[in-house]
């Protein structure tokens, strides 16, 4: 078997993902799971694209109508075991999980917690800065 070849080059790197030199503030994940997609996943990661690429937050390729210098990057995720409390959002460095969220409660979230650093308690489950708890 071959083996992999890694790229040693930095600018190579950056060139190839330009993710390496955005100044990235925040990570959301959105639960795209069996369950969380029968309530609606869909439609909540569409809003938050809707939003965070209105806005110029949201991190990615220019010829896909995002900000090669967002501060926001939005991804699609499997489980994270709130089968029974869809749709799952998870917003990191904070490490907020959201839950039962809906395409509506989506504003809320950008304003409040990505935009101003406020998290939005009435759909906070899991919120892994406040204490060792994490709850």
């Amino acid at each position: 078997m071959a083996k992999e070849k890694f790229i040693e080059d930095r600018e190579k790197l950056e060139n190839l993902a330009p993710v390496i030199k955005a100044p990235i503030k925040r990570h959301i994940f959105v639960c795209n799971g069996k369950s969380c997609s029968a309530v609606g996943s869909s439609s909540v990661k569409a809003e938050f694209e809707r939003i965070l690429e209105s806005k110029g937050l949201r991190q990615g390729k220019e010829s896909k109508g995002r900000n090669p210098l967002g501060e926001v990057v939005l991804t699609d995720c499997g489980s994270v075991g709130f089968c029974s409390i869809g749709t799952a959002v998870l917003v990191y460095p904070e490490g907020v999980w959201y839950g039962q969220v809906r395409a509506d409660d989506v504003p809320e979230i950008i304003e409040e917690h990505i935009e101003n650093g406020r998290i939005v308690e009435r759909l906070a489950l899991i919120n892994l800065s406040k204490n060792d708890s994490g709850r």
